[in-house]
Order: structure tokens, then C-alpha cells, then sequence
């Protein structure tokens, strides 16, 4: 597990690389909630995902050209993130793929 640093801001993009991958990742806050996207490269995985405390952000990337998944975690509870928290009470942890079986698990 890795954590991706965020800033308490409500729109924010990030170059990371992940395993070896080149991801460019987007965080923003609509009045729906903070959604979650993810690219490779020029390639799109997911767009527009609404970030849940505990829940998997991609689940289904045996169909993608993607390692691992992304999870949000509220340290200080169970509550779903609001963007002035970001990267203090609520961090964006990226899995991978050993991570996977272990988090499934839980």
C-alpha cells in the first residue's frame, strides 16, 4: 500500500507513477460528492468515480491494462470525504496487487 498525497483543495490532478505505471489521476469535488479519475498515459481506465470511505475505487481492473486499485480511508472515522479533508483525515491509498488479496479479505 502507498499513500498518494492530496491537498485539502476541491480540484486537484496528480502524476504518479504506480508499479511502473504512468498514472495522471484527478480528484474534484462536485456538489454529489469527490469523484476519482484515472488515466494511463493517454489511455482513460475510469472517469467520474465517486470516492466512498473503504470502498474500491476500480474493482474490475482484470479488464483494464491496470495494476492494482485505489481505496479512500478515513482515518479519523467512517465518513465519506469532503475536499477540505483531503490528504490529512481522508487519504487516497493506492493497492497493489498483493494488496488486493489481503483487502478483499477484510
Amino acid at each position: 500500500m502507498l499513500a498518494i498525497p492530496l491537498a485539502p483543495v476541491p480540484s486537484q490532478t496528480l502524476a504518479v507513477i504506480l508499479d511502473g505505471q504512468s498514472c495522471n489521476i484527478s480528484v474534484y469535488s462536485e456538489t454529489t460528492g469527490i469523484y476519482f479519475d484515472l488515466s494511463l498515459g493517454s489511455t482513460v481506465i475510469k472517469t467520474a468515480v465517486v470516492m466512498r470511505d473503504g470502498a474500491r475505487l476500480l474493482q474490475d481492473t482484470q479488464y483494464t491494462a491496470f495494476v492494482g486499485d485505489f481505496v479512500m480511508v478515513d482515518t479519523q472515522g467512517e465518513l465519506d470525504p469532503v475536499y477540505t479533508g483531503l490528504g490529512t483525515r481522508w487519504q487516497l491509498v493506492y493497492l497493489e496487487a498483493a494488496d488486493l488479496v489481503t483487502y478483499a479479505s477484510q
